[in-house]
């Protein structure tokens, strides 16, 4: 007799997207609760750590259906906020359907993800999102949708994702949905791909001397039945939707990373688990990082920051920044320039209020606007993350200029209030332009 119907059904004989020891883990712990009797495995050992704390009952609360909106009758959130980050928690087994938020018995469920996405995104107080992620993942029911849901938020803010220690599996598909990938030395990403266990009690009931009659109406109607050996043909059909399923796993992950891991590399990895460097060679993860220190420099950005190009690890959040006013540009990382001074000497003091910290961050937006303009590419989000004042960029932009015979007569002066008219750099660009010509 089968005990826990609900837990048997999401356990057996449908697609999971998890790590297969942790499965195996779960199985383990839960099994005699599931079926009423001990339980062994074929092909995997079990760590005894991971059996003990699988064994944990169960359980989840229901809050009802209007989830986020009971949070703001009682007058909270259904998240933490920090400097105007919504930092939203995806722990533990992800479950598609489960009327709650945050984590509950160890179990995060994808509808209340969902609703604190959604509060999040509505909520004017909310600049950015991070998504603090540890889960070896979990049902493939409702990953996917709640993958397209993050995936477009972040044309609404920025949206990080934050590992610690591990995102696999359907944790990876949420992760691979943010505008950026943050990793600790030890954090472990990957294992994309689909494992379905099936069990066979038949043995089982022929010791006790229980037979099961299925009467059914329909040829496939008890496939994979747990009271029958499983067939072959099944067992191909099983194999088959586990390989479509991989595919739209490795689509959604594509569409979220773009050319930092394509279809056709996703489906390379095989299923592997990426740690750290390892990690961010394979383009799995953005940045190796504290996650605390990410999220702080993350928190730390400019308010009115939104997603940039997000085309290689080394791009960052940036501000909105324009060469004419209207039109939008990304600014990727300078290659072959001088090193800037350092950020310890550049960096602005504690006493700065957080009025002359935004000035000073647009005064930098500003300058590598203007650099962007005479071909000279600075990372602005990485500038004001280091510190690094605007007469240290504008020296950097002059040394950039001078190594390419451009313009060595420029001299370096403080930028005239924002206006029409073209920066020092601009003009003094233009007029050795002319005298070039002349």
């Amino acid at each position: 007799m089968m005990h826990h119907a609900q837990i048997a059904q999401r356990a057996f004989n449908t697609p999971l997207m998890v790590d297969p020891a942790k499965a195996l883990a779960f199985l383990s712990g839960l099994g005699p609760r599931i079926t009423g009797q001990e339980i062994t495995f074929q092909g995997l050992d079990v760590e005894a750590d991971d059996q003990a704390a699988a064994a944990v009952p169960a359980r989840a609360s229901l809050f009802g259906n209007d989830l986020a909106q009971r949070h703001l009758r009682n007058g909270t959130q259904p998240y933490a906020v920090v400097d105007g980050i919504a930092v939203i928690e995806i722990a533990g087994t992800l479950v598609h359907r489960g009327a709650w938020i945050g984590q509950s018995s160890g179990l995060t469920s994808y509808e209340g993800i969902a609703a604190q996405l959604q509060a999040a995104l509505a909520d004017p107080g909310v600049r950015g999102i991070a998504l603090d992620i540890d889960s070896f993942g979990g049902e493939v029911a409702g990953a996917f949708d709640l993958a397209d849901r993050i995936r477009a938020a972040r044309a609404q803010k920025p949206v990080h994702a934050f590992v610690a220690e591990h995102a696999l599996s359907a944790g990876y598909v949420l992760a691979s949905q943010a505008d950026r990938i943050i990793l600790p030395r030890t954090g472990a990403v990957g294992s994309i791909g689909v494992v379905a266990l099936h069990t066979d009690m038949s043995g089982a009931l022929d010791q006790k001397g229980i037979a099961v009659t299925l009467i059914h109406a329909g040829a496939h109607k008890t496939d994979a039945n747990p009271y029958q050996p499983l067939p072959e043909a099944v067992h191909d059909q099983m194999q088959r939707e586990l390989e479509v399923v991989r595919f739209l796993f490795t689509e959604t992950v594509a569409a979220g990373r773009g050319d930092r891991l394509t279809h056709a590399a996703a489906l390379a990895t095989e299923a592997a688990v990426f740690r750290g460097t390892e990690a961010i060679a394979a383009g799995l993860a953005d940045d190796l990082a504290d996650p605390v220190t990410a999220f702080t420099a993350f928190a730390a950005a400019p308010r009115g920051t939104t997603s940039s190009n997000r085309k290689g690890p080394q791009m960052t959040t940036t501000p909105e920044i324009s060469a004419d006013a209207t039109t939008p540009v990304a600014i990727p990382p300078v290659l072959g320039a001088p090193e800037p001074p350092t950020a310890a000497a550049n960096a602005a003091p504690s006493t700065m209020t957080a009025d002359a910290v935004r000035a000073e961050a647009a005064e930098v937006a500003q300058v590598c606007a203007q650099a962007a303009r005479l071909g000279v590419t600075i990372d602005a989000a990485d500038a004001v993350t280091k510190g690094l004042k605007p007469e240290a960029l504008r020296a950097r932009v002059l040394a950039d200029l001078a190594a390419r015979s451009d313009a060595a007569g420029i001299i370096a002066t403080a930028p005239a209030a924002a206006a029409a008219k073209d920066s020092p750099i601009i003009a003094a660009a233009k007029k050795a332009a002319t005298d070039a010509k002349r």
